[in-house]
């Protein structure tokens, strides 16, 4: 019997067919998860399903394609996915095959992997429009292109190939942009693991330590809480690694008196999290250091101000660059007015990205951010992260004492009726906080 999770993926489905019909009529929708890679020779990368087919499905194997059928006759969620085999499962593990997951993941009919191209081949014929991803993967690309042929070349018997092919993910990136109760409850789960993980790398952090140390502290953690993998490649960054916006080395030796700028999260069934904090090696921060990591924290405090209903997604950019464009003054890193600072962007040698991005199953997150030219509202139920940060590299206008520190501070918020939820907020963050968690 179908659980309640997997009711969800079906109401999903049931959403696109809705859009389906509403932008053709009807149609036949087809969507893949992701490829094995090999790593090297015979071995292979481990496998991440694709995020738009597990949003549909919760199927988490590869070989697998949904497809929905929206028909004046009735609709149909179709999955066609690996056979069951027994050689196959001794030696690389458990299949469902099809009859368990017709009837486990809520699908009206389940085949083979390898029925594919002649079932779709029927299944396409004489439909107003396909829906499908389009650029998503190559060898899917020439799979749609070989399908649509096939049903060409049935013409001469009265069958019609789709006269529009429609990329699906426009309708999948809206639906995905709003959480829903079960998204929510993983991704909480997942913020809960990577909070204790940076709390976990403050507390045994040590100069002398190699960044890669650092780094196996936190997937410690986030292994022994029940995480699948990190959401993305960890960034460790001690010392001027941390003015590198995506650092990936993780191999310098760390000293007393550097920061350590942290942004790592874990994925916990299939929903990221994303958080970034900052912390002294020796776990005192010098004069300098704490001006910069204070003027961050001020930033990101006037960013979380501004993320409620009704809000521009823009707003809360536009409150970071206001405020470190201030402290950028006050501190001697720019020279002018605040307005002057802005408009000519002289900020931009020590802030030059913007505060945020969507959050969910995809680090970077489905989902626009201007509307036919004009800012996302926000609204309950959207995933955001908030993570204004300075980085100063040695520069000859530029005051020695500042000279490579970094600093970002990082939380995962949610848009709520009333407000926000700060779902990384149990991480430490104010300088007594950071200063406290690094005692040891």
């Amino acid at each position: 019997m179908m659980n309640h999770a997997h009711q969800v993926y079906r109401a999903r489905r049931d959403a696109v067919l809705q859009s389906m019909r509403n932008h053709a009529g009807g149609g036949l929708a087809l969507v893949p998860t992701a490829p094995e890679l090999a790593r090297n020779r015979d071995s292979l990368f481990p496998f991440r399903h694709d995020s738009y087919f597990y949003y549909l499905t919760g199927f988490p194997e590869p070989e697998a394609v949904v497809a929905l059928i929206a028909d004046p006759d009735g609709d149909r969620h179709v999955l066609f996915c690996r056979a069951k085999s027994e050689e196959r499962e001794i030696w690389d593990g458990f299949r469902y095959g099809p009859d368990a997951a017709k009837e486990i993941f809520g699908f009206d009919e389940a085949h083979s992997i390898d029925t594919l191209a002649s079932a779709v081949a029927d299944l396409a014929s004489d439909r107003a429009a396909l829906f499908t991803p389009l650029g998503l993967f190559e060898t899917w690309d020439r799979q749609v292109t070989q399908l649509l042929n096939d049903v060409r070349n049935r013409a001469r018997t009265g069958v019609a190939a789709p006269d529009q092919v429609v990329d699906v993910r426009a309708t999948l990136d809206a639906l995905r942009l709003v959480k829903d109760g079960h998204e929510l409850k993983l991704m909480r789960r997942a913020a809960v693991i990577s909070s204790s993980a940076h709390r976990r790398a403050m507390e045994r952090t040590r100069p002398g330590w190699f960044e890669y140390q650092v780094e196996a502290e936190l997937l410690h953690e986030f292994l022994r809480d029940g995480a699948q993998s990190v959401a993305y490649p960890s960034i460790v960054a001690s010392g001027p690694n941390a003015c590198v916006l995506h650092y990936r080395d993780n191999n310098r030796q760390m000293a007393a008196g550097e920061l350590l700028l942290i942004d790592a999260g874990c994925e916990y069934h299939g929903y990221a999290s994303d958080i970034t904090r900052t912390f002294p090696v020796d776990g005192k921060f010098s004069g300098p250091q704490k001006d910069v990591y204070e003027l961050v924290l001020a930033a990101q405090t006037a960013c979380l101000a501004a993320v409620k209903p009704g809000a521009e997604f823009h707003d809360y950019h536009k409150a970071a660059e206001q405020v470190l464009a201030q402290g950028y003054v006050d501190l001697g890193l720019c020279s002018g007015t605040v307005d002057a600072v802005l408009e000519s962007g002289a900020f931009k040698q020590f802030y030059m990205h913007r505060a945020g991005h969507w959050l969910g199953m995809d680090v970077h997150d489905a989902g626009l951010y201007q509307v036919k030219g004009a800012s996302q509202k926000l609204q309950p139920g959207m995933v955001l992260t908030v993570e204004p940060g300075t980085y100063i590299r040695p520069a000859a206008n530029v005051a020695e004492h500042f000279w490579n520190i970094g600093v970002r501070i990082e939380d995962d918020v949610l848009v709520t009726a009333e407000g926000h939820d700060n779902l990384t907020a149990a991480t430490p963050k104010s300088v007594a906080d950071v200063e406290a968690a690094c005692v040891r």
